[in-house]
């Protein structure tokens, strides 16, 4: 068909239809296997905390796509549903919207154009893409830095170990191995 494409979900509003954002997400992956585009698979629904200015917990998956749109051609495609789920154009960075569709990986590697990027840029610093991402698909590539998203995901999520001071030496307050 052509190209398989990596989608983050999210939605932290009730939809007056739908309702509660997990079924807005549901709804949504219904939408996103019709034509042009067919779903492949779809990950567990997480809750997550809000980043930024909004107080309500975001529900959030992700979806795996195939279809012979382009990518500026997907985004226009992903922008419609997001309309069609009651999101408007602008509005309040991190604020509470009904519905959120990103591109996050594509089989083609990586594109850029004036309108999207892709590897997504921020992806590997979010655990809320990163947790139902890894969960559908483990094994695809980052193709900037070669790590699986199981990777990406085990790197957020690893207890970070205590420093641990050479012989001779003390930790100051900072972490920072000192004489003493």
């Amino acid at each position: 068909m052509g190209h398989r494409y990596l989608i983050a979900l999210g939605s932290n509003r009730r939809h007056y239809r739908h309702g509660r954002p997990e079924a807005v997400l549901r709804a949504a992956f219904g939408a996103l296997g019709r034509q042009p585009l067919e779903l492949q698979a779809a990950s567990p629904i997480f809750a997550t905390a809000p980043l930024g200015p909004s107080r309500r917990r975001y529900a959030n998956a992700a979806a795996l796509v195939e279809t012979a749109l382009a990518p500026d051609s997907l985004l226009d495609h992903l922008k419609a549903i997001e309309r069609a789920f009651g999101r408007r154009p602008g509005g309040r960075r991190w604020a509470a919207r009904v519905l959120d569709l990103d591109i996050v990986l594509w089989s083609g590697g990586t594109w850029s154009s004036p309108r999207l990027t892709i590897p997504h840029t921020a992806f590997r610093q979010r655990l809320f893409v990163l947790r139902p991402a890894a969960a559908l698909t483990p094994s695809w590539r980052d193709p900037l830095t070669g790590l699986t998203l199981r990777q990406h995901r085990a790197r957020l999520t690893r207890p970070h170990p205590l420093p641990i001071a050479p012989p001779g030496r003390a930790l100051s307050s900072v972490g920072r191995a000192t004489d003493f």
